[in-house]
Parts: C-alpha cells; sequence; structure tokens
C-alpha cells in the first residue's frame, strides 16, 4: 500500500497495515508478510503489489517474484488445501501450517474470520518467535477484521497500480 492510499483508509485499516508493518519490520528472519481473505482476495501485504515481468522470449514466465500477489496465493492455496486434509482426516480447523524449504519458509496462520495470515521467513528464522509474532497478530487482528473493513481492505489493493 503507498503512502497516501494509507491516509485514506479508516483507523481500523490503518491499524492492521501497522500491525502487519511491524511484524516484518521487528521479528527477525521475516522477509514479507500478507493477508488474505478466506475466498482468497489480497487484503493486506507488507509489499507494494508489482506488475509481473516479462518472461524472455523463448521462456516460460516464473510470475512476479517476490510480489505480494505471490504470497498471497501461496497462502490461499496452502489455506484450501491443508483444510481439505484436516475435514478428510476428521482433524478439525487448522490452525497453523508451515512449509520448511532449503532456502526459506512460509506459515500460515487462520484468522478467526476465516481470512488467513502468511509469512514468508528466511530459512535460519527462529520458527517459534514467528509464530508466536504471527499469533499475536492474529489475536489482535481477529476482532477488528471487520466485514465492513475488509471490503476497504480489498478496495484500497485493488486501487493500488
Amino acid at each position: 500500500m503507498t503512502a497516501s492510499s494509507t491516509y485514506e483508509l479508516s483507523t481500523q485499516a490503518r491499524n492492521l497495515q501497522w500491525l502487519l508493518t511491524d511484524l516484518v519490520e521487528e521479528v527477525p528472519g521475516v522477509n514479507s508478510v500478507t493477508v488474505v481473505s478466506s475466498d482468497g482476495l489480497l487484503l493486506l501485504s507488507s509489499e507494494e503489489p508489482t506488475a509481473p515481468a516479462p518472461a524472455p522470449e523463448g521462456t516460460r514466465p516464473k510470475g512476479p517474484r517476490g510480489a505480494s500477489a505471490d504470497l498471497a496465493t501461496i497462502v490461499s492455496g496452502l489455506g484450501s488445501l491443508t483444510t481439505g486434509a484436516a475435514a478428510l482426516m476428521d482433524g478439525g480447523g487448522v490452525k497453523q501450517t508451515m512449509v520448511a524449504m532449503e532456502r526459506g519458509s512460509v506459515f500460515v496462520m487462520a484468522i478467526s474470520d476465516g481470512s488467513l495470515l502468511g509469512v514468508h521467513a528466511t530459512p535460519d528464522c527462529d520458527m517459534s518467535v514467528v509464530a508466536y509474532h504471527m499469533a499475536l497478530f492474529v489475536g489482535r487482528a481477529g476482532h477488528v477484521l471487520t466485514p465492513e473493513v475488509r471490503s476497504e481492505l480489498r478496495q484500497s489493493m485493488e486501487k493500488t497500480p
């Protein structure tokens, strides 16, 4: 979100953006953070949305690496996959998902309204610290993420170039 669009937001929406920015800046190893709605739409991102770079001729496009859309898509997909797996295994609601890779980790945590918080972190991050701060975010954001605020955030993300 751009600085000018941040000022047009309600107090609740600005507070959520501040919490998201704080998570990235204060937690060691966190690269980027996103919040997606229960239907997979990007609501908040710590990165400015960017257009995909054109792929060199004759090669397959890899997508906008590092862009907010990538993390939002991954978070939404993991949320859907793990919810389906939990239903098949009669495991109840999914609280958190973590994918550890050679060069990074992705964490997904449910927010009370069905939205999801996603974090992309470095491979050497302290996973328990990241999970703890994600839980703090969810606890603080869950009651603020009303349908009105979700709608406002969606609209602000659509306005951002």
